[in-house]
């Protein structure tokens, strides 16, 4: 008789909270913006602006644009960029996305700083794709990085660092704040 009675109970429970969890599967759910996709054409047209702004200052540059998991959303090469430009470009990007948001910097300049600061940081620079050289700038929407764009080929990751925050400025109005 117990059994029956325990067994019913935990029968409507059951039933209960499936109710429960179908009504909030129905309901709409609003995006965080951890799950924003960058749209393409603002990532290119970032990305031309960036590799605008190296070009008029004479710098050989590949611009590469990642999304929010590193991954490579836009590649632009520039006209003679030397064939370590992408690979610098990627790196620096991806360093912004995937440290950016526990470090609390925005740039790859932040990194680099960090690595002055904090003891343990340049462990962080042994990690595949991470590098620590200035010249990427993020994506925010909502405060929070969704994406960035790197740049090598300039004299100086500074000068890079230039060049990708002119592309994400151009853009940056476009995006949801």
């Amino acid at each position: 008789m117990k059994f029956a009675k325990l067994a019913a109970l935990l029968t409507g429970a059951s039933i209960a909270s499936m109710s429960v969890l179908a009504q909030q599967a129905a309901q709409p759910q609003t995006p965080s913006p951890y799950h924003y996709t960058l749209p393409l054409s603002i990532a290119v047209e970032a990305a031309q602006e960036a590799l605008r702004v190296c070009e008029q200052n004479h710098y050989w540059s590949t611009v590469t644009v990642v999304d929010m998991d590193g991954i490579p959303q836009v590649v632009l090469r520039g006209d003679h960029a030397p064939v370590a430009t992408g690979e610098s470009s990627f790196r620096k990007a991806f360093t912004v996305i995937t440290l950016g948001p526990e470090f609390g910097f925005d740039r790859s300049s932040g990194f680099f700083e960090l690595l002055k600061k904090n003891q343990f940081a340049p462990q962080l620079a042994t990690v595949k794709n991470v590098i620590a050289l200035p010249g990427a700038v993020a994506f925010k929407v909502h405060g929070e990085i969704v994406g960035a764009l790197g740049i090598g080929g300039a004299p100086g990751g500074d000068k890079d660092e230039v060049c990708a925050a002119a592309g994400v400025a151009k853009v940056a109005d476009r995006l949801p704040q």
